[in-house]
């Protein structure tokens, strides 16, 4: 059996004992039926994870002792920001559990023209803070102990104004440009639109704050597909998904 990871938000050090926040405490001793004695592996977001052990266990709560910390896994040398209008449904689920999943260091949710969903207040929060969850779960399974940040939802011109990768893209399927392979950046900021894309005036405000217009090939892809496919490219050209060569 795999050994399961499983974040916490509480600060950790080998030697301690701490008890679980109620959610992974369900899902350790609930769903998978773990008790005293066993072992997993916690991280906190922070880089490092560490091995413990169970030494209480009932149905609301799980207690575990710290055993020695372990490297995480290493991060990618590309940092890349996502920033993408926000969609519909559980299409911005996808891409938040995916983008995790292929290295991605920051997602900013952003309004835009054509964004359909509004949040306000409270439930923006909400939103936010599921879209947080959903990336925690996504680290949990693809063995990052770095959890990327969540940005809060802001119109896209904001966002323009504070963009400060070393490389920037602006996705759009009339574009003809292919991401250069010149000098390694350690940074790409990456813009992508919600559904029906971004308008023209947009384009060009993007084009004006420096970011060169990208197509990935001759078909239109979904909105929930263009930046995970724009993700990997990049990871392979400049980070760690280099190893066919």
């Amino acid at each position: 059996m795999r050994i399961p990871r499983i974040f916490t938000g509480q600060a950790l050090a080998a030697g301690e004992e701490l008890a679980l926040e109620s959610g992974p405490s369900q899902h350790l001793a609930r769903v998978l039926r773990m008790g005293q004695g066993e072992e997993l592996f916690l991280f906190d977001g922070s880089g490092v994870e560490y091995r413990a052990r169970i030494v209480a266990a009932d149905k609301r709560q799980v207690t575990v002792a710290l055993l020695e910390a372990v490297p995480g896994l290493t991060e990618s040398p590309l940092r890349i920001h996502l920033g993408i209008g926000i969609s519909r449904g559980e299409r911005m689920d996808w891409v938040v559990q995916k983008a995790t999943e292929l290295g991605v260091a920051g997602i900013s949710p952003l309004y835009t023209e054509r964004t359909e969903v509004r949040l306000r207040g409270e439930r923006e929060e909400r939103k936010r803070q599921h879209w947080r969850q959903v990336m925690v779960s996504a680290c949990e399974q693809c063995g990052r102990s770095v959890t990327p940040a969540v940005h809060e939802p802001v119109a896209l011109a904001q966002w323009l104004d504070h963009a400060d990768g070393e490389r920037r893209y602006v996705l759009h399927h009339r574009a003809t440009a292919a991401p250069g392979a010149a000098d390694f950046p350690a940074s790409v900021s990456l813009l992508v639109g919600p559904e029906g894309g971004l308008s023209e005036a947009e384009i060009a405000a993007a084009e004006a704050a420096g970011f060169a217009s990208l197509a990935l090939g001759p078909r239109v892809l979904r909105t929930e597909t263009a930046p995970l496919a724009a993700l990997a490219i990049l990871q392979a050209r400049w980070g760690d998904m280099n190893s066919l060569g």
